[in-house]
């Protein structure tokens, strides 16, 4: 699309052109650097490529634009330049340019282009959180059609990790991309959390075929990328409370495969961090299909030899659900043992810390329950060879014998 338009700019424009339109030019330069310099991009002046050939495009027929635009409504205009009621015309207008996708693995390859579009991104994202108009259903189509065309694809082999997720020697791998979708996630984060959207009409486009690529990418290698996921997919699991059963089932699907198939994901610390929030807001009595998600999710994620990665978030959100229901203990100290590791002593100084935890938290009735296999889990540990799990388990047993005594 941009190519289309830069391949209509004419060579040279005349005299005559020029000192008809030098006035209305001059304030379109002057509106768009002022745009630009206030989002922290570098100004440019009248002579750079891309301010000239955005004033070029901005004078131009709407027939030049694909017929993806908004006929009569030319996409480089600025929103100042149309009346309230074209606003919308302009807004789906400029989403459809930046539905075009650049290579950024060759920097030098359309260059002015990517120019075009980025600043036509911040300037959608500035539109979009001054909150001026209220988006109906075919603006809402048209942002959720440009987030599918930048961010939904599928990572390669070679850019995922060899384990369960990046590990802390490892160096952290950067999408080329970056400069363009940093500003549609916070496009996408700005228009779901605007008072503008009605969730109710949102939900046709906002959909679980969308959730679902919105929650592939969390395997993505760039942390950046998913520290925007963990946010976006959170505020989409408040404000469309008819996805949030979905939102369980498919991130408890996510934990399952990463669990008994491929022991290799990225996200799953993101996603932990999300679900921490997430069961805090548990109604009390907690509900069957949310013990279950304790049990057959949560819990069997201290399986994969990668759970040092996440163990901080999957300790988090363990602890809020025996906070909300202390009977569950019996349940996590239990599953806790079926997965207790033999033959790493790293991972067995880490479970015995989440134990003495959940012990200081546990009362003498539901410690009784566990009290005959947690000891002599204790009692095997306490032979072990490794000193950190000598130290650790003396701890735990200091802590069995106080209970013991009451």
């Amino acid at each position: 699309m941009f190519k289309q338009f830069l391949s209509k700019f004419p060579r040279k424009s005349s005299s005559k052109s020029d000192n008809n339109n030098g006035g209305s030019t001059g304030n379109d330069n002057s509106s768009v650097n002022n745009n630009v310099a206030g989002n922290g991009i570098q100004r440019t002046n009248s002579s750079s490529t891309v301010s000239s050939r955005s004033n070029v495009v901005k004078r131009m027929s709407s027939a030049v634009f694909p017929s993806s635009v908004v006929a009569g409504i030319e996409p480089l205009l600025s929103f100042k330049d149309v009346s309230n009621p074209e606003k919308q015309n302009l807004l789906i207008s400029k989403l459809n340019l930046c539905c075009v996708v650049f290579d950024f693995n060759d920097s030098s390859k359309n260059a002015a282009e990517k120019d075009v579009k980025r600043s036509t991104l911040i300037e959608l994202v500035d539109f979009v959180a001054s909150g001026s108009v209220r988006f109906n259903e075919p603006v809402i189509a048209a942002v959720c059609k440009m987030t599918a065309f930048n961010l939904f694809r599928v990572f390669p082999p070679n850019y995922r990790s060899n384990g369960g997720g990046e590990n802390d020697d490892d160096e952290p791998m950067f999408d080329p991309a970056w400069s363009h979708l940093q500003l549609v996630y916070d496009l996408l984060l700005r228009f779901i959390t605007s008072s503008n959207l009605d969730a109710k009409v949102a939900k046709k486009h906002v959909d679980h075929s969308f959730i679902l690529k919105l929650l592939d990418l969390f395997d993505s290698d760039d942390p950046r990328e998913r520290d925007c996921l963990k946010t976006i997919l959170h505020r989409i699991y408040g404000k469309f409370m008819v996805h949030r059963p979905f939102i369980r089932k498919s991130v408890s699907n996510i934990f399952f495969r990463f669990v008994f198939e491929t022991e290799r994901h990225n996200g799953i610390a993101e996603l932990l961090e999300i679900f921490g929030s997430v069961i805090s807001g548990f109604a009390l009595p907690l509900k069957e299909e949310h013990k279950m998600f304790l049990c057959k999710a949560l819990i069997p994620l201290h399986k994969p030899k990668s759970v040092g990665l996440y163990l901080q978030q999957l300790s988090y959100c363990i602890a809020q659900f025996l906070e909300k229901d202390p009977k569950l203990v019996s349940y996590v100290i239990r599953g806790l043992l079926k997965y207790w590791p033999v033959t790493s002593s790293q991972k067995e100084v880490m479970f015995l810390g989440e134990l003495e935890e959940i012990l200081e938290a546990t009362n003498m009735a539901e410690f009784q329950k566990i009290m005959v296999p947690l000891f002599k889990r204790i009692g095997t540990s306490l032979n072990s060879s490794h000193f950190q799990v000598n130290l650790v388990t003396g701890v735990l047993i200091g802590l069995g014998t106080h209970w013991l005594s009451i």
